[in-house]
């Protein structure tokens, strides 16, 4: 079976790459594990070494792995190096922290001596989506390898590149030929690569149906999982709000990697006496947004990643619309061959609508008009997601108590649009997954916290 990556600029077929049978499959497991038990042994420091050594070639090849992106799902130029360099940086903060964070910990009780340690659990099995087709990968790699882990990628079928690029990353860094490899499989072999013996554990980000049937198939062998799931994400513009900064964080937030990310910003709640002033400045700023090749260091929103994602998405603005929300910017698409959409700002947007109860992944903006505070609290909260969110208010310590007791999400950021940090944690609640990703937390999520007792 070929794995063929197609450009979503013009809709021409890239590098065609061999699929893997289901023996090729096994046979690389096996060999990752092998590996593994001599990789458990090896200290932090030379761990460390070599982590920093990946974020040496990772910025050598810059450029390369950027251009790859762009070609595989569309992402400007500028975005990718700023997402090569996010691992880059990652790397480091793994390589400069995970022996602390991983270090044992001693606890008085009645014993000569009680303390917990942290082992590796072995190969993990990592299936990553393709909008940040470099960074979901090493934010799970990083991490884990540092931790002693060895890992099986099962990346997108539509970044085929992407996926055979970072393993020749940690190759050229250094790192055990067999530590991570990739599988060129396609979906529906994930279920048995899951079930071999030797894989321990998975993580996943993608959307609800795939976090669930992994979920499923996990559980069914009592093997640990993360998911990152989907995520429709509230910022409520209150009517203290500084107007002109709240335009340009939502714009910021709506159009990252063209809208295509779980922690875009989606669902923009605002108080009904501000709504026609922001509705103008957040029109202004989502429309001065230029549409381009994503190889052009001037575009700032690509191509959708492949052309049946374009056409969900038009169908739920269509659907939308027909509900009886008004469309203030975009809603049609291109007179082109690629996948290509529009910014685009819906308003009036209520219950019922696919603006309001589902996951917008393009650069569409679904305004929701409230009375008040209680009110945007209350719809932020009603949704089946609940990854990330945003409060903009003039008033820090008012924006502060929201976003630490009132909003059901994995993170809430107070004036300024979500985004991943490695030194925060990272995941959701409710049907954006469970989990944690980055920080402490994260690398301590694929690892054996055990009890020794001595007397």
């Amino acid at each position: 079976m070929a794995i063929q990556a197609i450009n979503p600029m013009d809709g021409a077929p890239l590098t065609a790459y061999e699929g893997m049978s289901s023996l090729e499959s096994q046979d690389v497991i096996a060999k990752v594990h092998k590996t593994h038990l001599e990789w458990r042994g090896v200290g932090f420091p030379e761990r460390a070494s070599l982590m920093c050594r990946a974020a040496e070639v990772l910025r050598q090849g810059a450029p390369a792995y950027a251009s790859l992106m762009a070609q595989e799902m569309g992402k400007p130029i500028r975005d990718g190096l700023a997402e090569v360099e996010k691992c880059a940086a990652g790397c480091e903060y793994y390589a400069g922290n995970a022996e602390r964070f991983l270090a044992p910990e001693p606890v008085k009780t009645e014993a000569q001596k009680s303390f917990v340690t942290f082992n590796p659990l072995g190969v993990v099995l990592a299936v990553m989506p393709w909008n940040f087709p470099f960074w979901q990968v090493f934010r799970f790699a990083a991490p884990g390898l540092m931790a002693g882990n060895a890992a099986v990628l099962k990346h997108a079928s539509n970044v085929p590149g992407c996926a055979l690029a970072i393993e020749e990353v940690f190759r050229k860094a250094g790192f055990p030929e067999n530590l991570f490899r990739t599988l060129l499989i396609g979906s529906k072999e994930v279920a048995a690569v899951i079930e071999h013996p030797l894989v321990r554990a998975v993580t996943l980000t993608g959307s609800g149906p795939a976090g669930r049937a992994v979920a499923s198939k996990a559980g069914s062998m009592l093997k640990k999982t993360v998911l990152e799931l989907g995520g429709s994400d509230p910022y409520l513009i209150l009517e203290d709000a500084d107007l002109e900064l709240a335009a340009l964080v939502c714009t910021k937030g709506r159009l990252v990697n063209a809208g295509q990310s779980c922690i875009a910003a989606k669902r923009f709640i605002v108080v009904e006496k501000v709504r026609r002033q922001f509705e103008q400045l957040f029109v202004k700023h989502m429309s001065a947004a230029k549409m381009g090749d994503p190889l052009s260091e001037e575009t700032v929103i690509g191509p959708l990643a492949r052309h049946d994602l374009r056409d969900a998405l038009h169908q739920q603005v269509q659907d939308s619309l027909a509900r009886g929300a008004r469309s203030l910017l975009g809603g049609t698409i291109p007179n082109n061959r690629g996948a290509y959409y529009p910014p685009t700002v819906l308003t009036d947007v209520g219950k019922g609508m696919p603006a309001y109860e589902e996951e917008l992944f393009g650069p569409v903006a679904a305004v929701i008009p409230v009375r008040d505070e209680e009110s945007a609290i209350a719809t932020a909260n009603d949704s089946v997601f609940g990854l990330g969110a945003c409060v903009l208010t003039r008033d820090i310590a008012r924006g502060e108590r929201i976003a630490a007791e009132r909003i059901d999400s994995g993170c809430v950021f107070v004036n300024e649009s979500v985004r991943s940090d490695a030194r925060l944690p990272f995941g959701g609640v409710k049907e954006s997954g469970y989990g944690r990703e980055l920080s402490a937390f994260g690398i301590r999520e694929f690892v054996n916290i055990k009890t020794v007792y001595v007397v």
